[in-house]
């Protein structure tokens, strides 16, 4: 179990428990963990994350490849608007896609069918894709010099937030189906990210979703958080999307 989000993963991490235990309920805390070792277990996982990360991270520089991580709940439209956003952008420059998921190959498949190289990582129990299995992915991936490595996490605002892949940037997709709130209920996850995308907007006139609102809490917690508007479906603001992306390639050249 990891000790950081309760998933079923990084389990390799902890495996020296005690199962001569005698569960004497007598006591007024019969299971009180031992929280430094905790602390230890989730500093080694983070810290050997990190080492990954930085691996990445120098592939990703001298590749002069933008890595950007999109997170969002489940059912958001990541996957939607990664096929869209493809659709705009195959053929101007090298895209390749890390797909994660709990279970199955869907998600990966409608990528493929664009004609884009893509890599399925499942997690099984585990909430969220790590710098490893990101780091095993591009094993398989071409990376074209200047292109566009998108990484569909697994759908959680809470997991992914923790972990670094080694990304330039973290995209939280937000559908306008979901509340306002979001920001201030998954502020680790919005404080991370460096853009907000409210997907969904052509639902705007059926919902009861306050814009302003959402966009003022997710300036609370992150004062300088991008914010985009726009519909994977119609198309509207997608050209808003393709510019912050080239933006972020500008600046990615020049630190280079």
């Amino acid at each position: 179990m990891c000790s950081i989000c309760g998933c079923g993963e990084h389990k390799h991490h902890d495996h020296d428990h005690d199962h001569d235990h005698h569960h004497d309920h007598a006591h007024p805390h019969p299971h009180a963990p031992d929280q430094g070792r905790l602390l230890r277990i989730e500093q080694d996982i983070l810290s050997e994350n990190n080492r990954w990360a930085a691996l990445n991270r120098k592939t990703f520089q001298e590749q002069a490849t933008l890595a950007l991580n999109l997170v969002s709940s489940p059912g958001s439209g990541k996957t939607t608007l990664l096929v869209k956003t493809i659709g705009m952008l195959k053929g101007k420059m090298p895209l390749a896609v890390v797909e994660g998921d709990q279970q199955t190959a869907l998600d990966a498949q409608r990528i493929e069918a664009t004609g884009i190289p893509a890599h399925q990582v499942n997690t099984g129990k585990g909430c969220h894709l790590d710098a490893h299995m990101v780091r095993h992915a591009l094993e398989t991936l071409p990376l074209g010099e200047g292109g566009v490595l998108f990484i569909e996490n697994v759908g959680n605002l809470v997991c992914p937030a923790g972990f670094d892949l080694g990304e330039a940037a973290k995209v939280a997709v937000l559908s306008v189906t979901e509340g306002e709130d979001k920001p201030l209920k998954y502020p680790d996850m919005f404080r991370a990210a460096s853009l907000m995308i409210l997907n969904k907007i052509d639902l705007l006139p059926h919902l009861d979703f306050d814009v302003d609102a959402c966009i003022g809490y997710a300036k609370r917690v992150h004062p300088n958080i991008g914010v985009i508007k726009l519909s994977a479906r119609t198309g509207e603001g997608m050209e808003a999307w393709l510019a912050w992306i080239q933006a972020q390639q500008a600046l990615l050249r020049v630190a280079g």
